[in-house]
C-alpha cells in the first residue's frame, strides 16, 4: 500500500513539475511573441510616419500632425491669423520641409529604442490601456528628438527668415516676446524652432499611436486576449 501511495505522490509530482515547465515555456513564448508583435507595430507606425513626413503635402494635410501644434505656436498663429494670415500658411509650408530634413534624424532613435524594449515594457503594455507602447516609446526618446532636431529645424527656419518676417509682422504688440520669453530675433528664433521641434516630435508619436491603435487587435491576439 506504502508503494502505491508512493508511487501516486511522485506521478503527480512530476505532473506539477512538467505542468510548471510547461507554463513558463507557454508564457516565455507568449512573451517573446508578444514582444514581436509590438515591435512589428511599432516600427509600423515609425515608417508610416517617416513617409508622411517625407512628403510635404501629406504632411500639411494630417491632423495628427496639426493637433500637435502647441499651445504658443497656437496663440502665435491665432494672433497672425487676424493681421497678416497669409504668413501662417507660409509658417507652416517652412515647417513642413524642415520636417523633411529631420526624418533621417528621428528615424535610427526611435528603431533603436523599440528594439531595446524588455519584459517589463511588454509586460506595462499588456496591463495598459491601447497607445501604451507608444506611450513607453515617447518616453524613452521624446526629449532625446527634440534635442537631437532642434538644431536642424533652427536652421531651416532661419533660412527661410519666417522667424524675422513674424517678428515684423508682430512689431509693436510684442506678442512674440512675451510668449516666447524673448525680446530679441536670436531668442525668439530659438523658441519658435523649439515650438516647431515639438509639434513635429509630436505628430511623429500622434500617428504611430493611431497605427498601434489600429492594429490593436493583433497585440491583443499575441497575448492571448
Amino acid at each position: 500500500m506504502k508503494k502505491y501511495i508512493l508511487a501516486a505522490a511522485i506521478i503527480f509530482g512530476t505532473g506539477t513539475i512538467i505542468n510548471t515547465s510547461l507554463h513558463s515555456c507557454t508564457t516565455l513564448a507568449t512573451s517573446d511573441l508578444g514582444l514581436a508583435v509590438i515591435k512589428r507595430v511599432l516600427l509600423g507606425g515609425i515608417n508610416k510616419g517617416v513617409n508622411i513626413y517625407g512628403n510635404k503635402q501629406a504632411f500639411l494635410q494630417n491632423n495628427l500632425v496639426d493637433q500637435a501644434l502647441p499651445k504658443e505656436l497656437r496663440d502665435i498663429n491665432s494672433t497672425l491669423e487676424k493681421i497678416a494670415p497669409s504668413l501662417v500658411a507660409k509658417e507652416r509650408e517652412y515647417i513642413a520641409d524642415a520636417a523633411v530634413y529631420t526624418v533621417n534624424i528621428a528615424k535610427p532613435i526611435l528603431e533603436n529604442a523599440v528594439n531595446s524594449l524588455n519584459a517589463q515594457d511588454v509586460t506595462r503594455i499588456i496591463q495598459g490601456e491601447k497607445g501604451t507602447a507608444t506611450l513607453i516609446l515617447k518616453e524613452k526618446t521624446s526629449q532625446q528628438l527634440i534635442t537631437a532636431i532642434a538644431p536642424r529645424v533652427e536652421q531651416e527656419l532661419n533660412k527661410y527668415g519666417i522667424v524675422k518676417t513674424i517678428n515684423t509682422a508682430l512689431s509693436g504688440s510684442n506678442i512674440l516676446g512675451n510668449l516666447l520669453g524673448g525680446n530679441n530675433s536670436n531668442a525668439n528664433a530659438g523658441s519658435l524652432s523649439m515650438l516647431a521641434s515639438e509639434q513635429i516630435v509630436n505628430g511623429l508619436f500622434n500617428i504611430i499611436e493611431d497605427h498601434e491603435k489600429q492594429n490593436s487587435a493583433s497585440l491583443l491576439g499575441a497575448f492571448g486576449k
